[in-house]
């Protein structure tokens, strides 16, 4: 089990604007605003992501936004869920990396994935029985 992860990000306000939008369907809400730093949590729960523009330093030299993209995938309730997640994340200017529905692979899941504007790609999906 994780306690949080950091996603540093070139544009603060235009990310933490798509951010907002497309975590907003799965229940993930912007808590705190710091600075140039946003935290996020689930309804009622622990914050567990910062986005931030500012370079941290506990972070290894030469690293910056964009240079290793990571992968997020974010659990939704149910298939709409999914579908509001990938149009919020549309509207606000992410790139499209998979449209909503059913992946099969080790299991059933309904997904679908996003790039925000620092190449992470960022998922919400549903596993189905």
């Amino acid at each position: 089990m994780f306690h949080h992860l950091g996603i540093v990000v070139t544009d603060f306000t235009r990310s933490a604007a798509l951010y907002d939008a497309c975590l907003a369907p799965l229940g993930i809400r912007r808590t705190e605003t710091d600075m140039d730093w946003a935290i996020y949590a689930a309804e009622g729960g622990q914050p567990f992501i910062w986005l931030g523009s500012e370079i941290p330093t506990y972070w290894a030299a030469g690293h910056q936004a964009g240079n290793a993209p990571i992968h997020i995938a974010f659990a939704a309730p149910d298939r709409e869920a999914v579908d509001r997640f990938y149009a919020a994340a549309m509207e606000h200017g992410a790139e499209d990396h998979g449209p909503p529905g059913l992946r099969v692979g080790s299991g059933h899941y309904y997904s679908a994935y996003i790039l925000d504007f620092d190449g992470n790609n960022i998922e919400a999906t549903l596993r189905e029985k």
